[in-house]
């Protein structure tokens, strides 16, 4: 296991938080998509209702790694989830167990918090990522489909007459 400690996020974090990911965008080839500002994260992550939660690594003082994540719900099973939304490992700093740190801090996050699931996506490219999953346990739930609305579309569907 690594010496990585590994803290709750605070305010002050932000533009560390900004950074992680606009770098986990470029290494995801997603850069024009990370359009997110620090006013959005200060809202999304500490303002009155907080949505997400952000966990950073570091590693002899210095931040390598982050985690965002926030609750969901199993109806099946009726318990709370945690889902993973990001998991970043700065480059130069992989291959270190870093990554597999901040999995087992979340997972035992997530058995303080009776969650029920501990899920997470992963872009079908990343095979690297792909198989240290399935090392440490974790399924792919391929006969799932993940369905995703943004901007107009969200606006068009919410505009509509209920029937």
């Amino acid at each position: 296991m690594s010496n990585l400690q590994i803290k709750q996020a605070t305010e002050r974090d932000i533009p560390l938080i900004v950074r992680f990911i606009q770098q986990l965008a470029e290494y995801e080839r997603l850069s024009k998509e990370a359009v997110m500002t620090e006013d959005l994260l200060r809202e999304s992550l500490f303002g009155e209702r907080p949505v997400a939660e952000v966990v950073i690594g570091y590693y002899e003082d210095k931040p390598v790694a982050f985690a965002v994540f926030f609750h969901n719900f199993s109806t099946f099973l009726g318990k709370p989830g945690l889902y993973l939304e990001d998991l970043f490992v700065i480059p130069e700093m992989r291959g270190k167990g870093f990554g597999r740190s901040m999995l087992v801090y979340l997972a035992k996050l997530a058995c303080e918090r009776n969650c029920g699931r501990f899920e997470w996506s992963v872009l079908d490219w990343n095979e690297t990522a792909i198989g240290f999953y399935k090392k440490l346990g974790a399924v792919p739930m391929s006969e799932w489909t993940v369905f995703r609305m943004t901007g107009e579309a969200i606006e068009r569907l919410a505009n509509e007459s209920p029937k």
